[in-house]
């Protein structure tokens, strides 16, 4: 079997309700690169790109395409190392490796396809057959009711049956985090679990401050209180709060959390399949971090694509730390209105009070649907 073809298709759905986070951006659409990957057997996988999609798709058209046709998909390694070797002279970027990840996931899925088997049990079985679901939400949407929107929103999640809830900090105003966090806290209960993510907008001792401010709340972990970049910080960070800080959707390859993982700078590392490599070197990280006895919790932010593909690779990570009751990773199930998620599949992946069922369908799982997948397409 070789490769025919690599196509990029550039999907962007209008945001009914514009939201934002700490990083400041207005979001008013919901955009993906889907990289479709034809072969002479007649299979075709799907893979998905993090990021700016028309970035993604000018490197893969003018960067990898041409070194992927003729080749082996079964070759992923191989493909994987020649690809990253061609543009790493050029200087590492997220959006060269958001690229190869599309690439990647999409022959991953062909080889599923081709042996009839799902991708969690071509990289080496499944630990569960189901995953709990947080949902990850509680956006700024009314700076006029940004507590009373908090606490609506998270009653709704554990209405659903969600035991885990993720949701954004970093309003410029600690004493209105702390007070919106304790709001939300108080609304849902000492029983249901509860994440704050800060996307990297605090400084070292901000953090710390907000952090210790926090620790009565009872928060599972503390997501991207300072900048990716720095490393010494998030020791700080870490070796200063009771709470697990977690990190990492914004480091990409083995490289990038090499130095993360072996000085526990996080007690939770968050690659993205869509970003940091795809599933072939995502397994790389996980089985780093486990060696590390840190945890592993993949980030999940874009289409059905980029969901399956996360839930395929959850499947397969061992529980850290093994225990006659483990707390196995848990799958982020982004709630904002995304048609690119919940119409692209034909059977889209869904969460029953909070419990996802992996696919045991080839590959990722999941049929892409040709009409959706036009409807949205940039021309």
């Amino acid at each position: 079997m070789k490769i025919t073809d690599v196509t990029c298709h550039v999907l962007q759905s209008k945001v009914e309700q514009p939201f934002t986070s700490a990083r400041g951006w207005l979001y008013t659409t919901r955009a993906s690169c889907i990289v479709e990957i034809s072969t002479d057997a007649g299979i075709t996988g799907w893979g998905e790109c993090y990021g700016p999609a028309a970035v993604n798709r000018s490197i893969i058209e003018t960067q990898y395409r041409s070194r992927v046709i003729g080749r082996d998909p079964f070759d992923v390694e191989v493909i994987w190392e020649d690809l990253y070797n061609r543009i790493k002279d050029y200087g590492l970027t997220g959006m060269t490796i958001a690229a190869l990840s599309g690439i990647d996931i999409a022959l991953w899925d062909i080889m599923g396809r081709a042996v009839g088997k799902p991708v969690h049990k071509l990289i080496g079985g499944a630990h569960r057959t189901e995953l709990t679901a947080y949902a990850t939400g509680l956006y700024f949407i009314d700076m006029d009711r940004l507590v009373e929107e908090a606490v609506d929103e998270a009653r709704k999640y554990v209405e659903q049956g969600f035991q885990a809830i993720k949701m954004k900090i970093g309003l410029g105003d600690p004493k209105l985090d702390l007070r919106r966090v304790a709001a939300v806290r108080e609304a849902i209960g000492p029983g249901i679990k509860l994440a704050v993510d800060a996307n990297h907008c605090f400084t070292v001792p901000h953090a710390i401050r907000l952090g210790r401010a926090m620790e009565d709340l009872d928060i599972l972990w503390f997501e991207e209180p300072i900048s990716p970049e720095d490393h010494d910080g998030y020791v700080e960070v870490t070796r200063a709060l009771d709470m697990a800080v977690a990190g990492g959707e914004n480091d990409f390859t083995r490289w990038g959390f090499r130095d993360v993982i072996a000085r526990k700078a996080m007690d939770i590392v968050q690659p993205d399949v869509c970003a940091a490599g795809g599933i072939s070197e995502c397994r790389k990280i996980a089985a780093m971090a486990s060696a590390h006895g840190v945890e592993c919790v993949p980030h999940a932010w874009g289409s059905a694509i980029g969901l399956a593909a996360t839930v395929q690779f959850l499947a397969a990570l061992p529980d850290t730390p093994p225990a006659l009751r483990p707390m196995p990773p848990m799958l982020e199930f982004e709630q904002t209105p995304n048609p690119l998620r919940d119409l692209l599949a034909r059977e889209p992946i869904q969460q029953q009070r909070g419990i996802v069922r992996v696919p045991e369908g080839p590959g990722l799982g999941i049929e892409i649907d040709r009409e959706v997948l036009q409807r949205y397409r940039v021309a």
